[in-house]
């Protein structure tokens, strides 16, 4: 069994719309001063413009170029800047990074931060990203097939690569959520972002400790995490041994606001640890 787990916060600050990478630069120190746990950016070249539909994201018609800036350059930088919390993307795509490459540059940022950085990996889902960069944009299925090869690349790199990181780097998978890819996670990751209702959560969560047990692995090695979407759900996601919980902040014209921070740490700082 793992050691009790203490219930974390993140914010993911999304440079799309941003002022100014100042900007975004400032939100970064401000969110670890007021002590988030972790700092996630994200791995996309432009900003999705998404709107909620009967409870589910959807890409609107329209998909405008905005103030933007690329995720991996910028985490090497927030090593730099940040002296306590995590970072990372949530999540890098696999279908536009090369896994061995990918797998380098996680272990450089991880010597960078001194051994802070968390390797988010999806399959990527945001059509924009690939077409307007000269990629492919593969079915779902390929894109799968994708993620597992990428997945075992990966794993293969980071232990063959002098130096080696400083820590295990903890792999996180994440995205959109199919039944498919928690083999995946039970076999591979150290933490499972989800974004499902919580009847769903708990028949994923089943399959997941199923998965888990025929990968011999102990499923409470692995973090579950979910979007924060305000105290009584947090609770209710809690109870279910989630302990990760992150909002995805949006900048305006004047910046980021951390108002919906500040409301995570006194709820995380008022719950046991799990």
């Amino acid at each position: 069994m793992t050691s009790p787990r203490k219930t974390r916060v993140a914010v993911q600050l999304w440079p799309g719309g941003t002022p100014s990478y100042a900007t975004w630069r400032q939100a970064v120190l401000d969110a670890e001063a007021m002590g988030a746990d972790i700092v996630f950016g994200y791995d996309h070249f432009h900003k999705p413009f998404i709107e909620n539909r009967d409870g589910a994201g959807q890409l609107l018609p329209e998909q405008h170029d905005v103030n933007h800036f690329e995720g991996w350059t910028a985490l090497a930088t927030w090593g730099e800047l940040t002296t306590r919390v995590e970072i990372g993307l949530l999540v890098s795509g696999i279908g536009y990074r090369n896994p061995d490459l990918l797998a380098d540059m996680a272990r450089t940022v991880d010597h960078i931060s001194g051994g802070r950085l968390i390797l988010g990996l999806g399959t990527g889902w945001y059509e924009k990203d690939y077409t307007a960069y000269g990629y492919a944009y593969p079915s779902v299925g390929d894109r799968l097939r994708l993620f597992v090869d990428g997945l075992a690349r990966i794993e293969y790199r980071l232990a063959r690569l002098i130096p080696p990181p400083l820590r295990a780097i903890p792999i996180l998978v994440g995205g959109p959520g199919l039944d498919k890819a928690l083999p995946l996670v039970a076999g591979f990751a150290d933490i499972w972002h989800t974004v499902e209702p919580i009847d769903e959560f708990r028949r994923k969560d089943q399959l997941l400790k199923w998965y888990a047990e025929a990968a011999q692995r102990d499923d409470s090695a692995i973090e579950r995490a979910v979007p924060w979407t305000g105290p009584n759900e947090a609770d209710l996601y809690h109870k279910e041994g989630v302990t990760l919980f992150t909002a995805a902040l949006k900048p305006t014209e004047k910046g980021y606001d951390l108002t919906t921070l500040g409301e995570m740490l006194a709820w995380r700082d008022g719950v046991p640890i799990r």
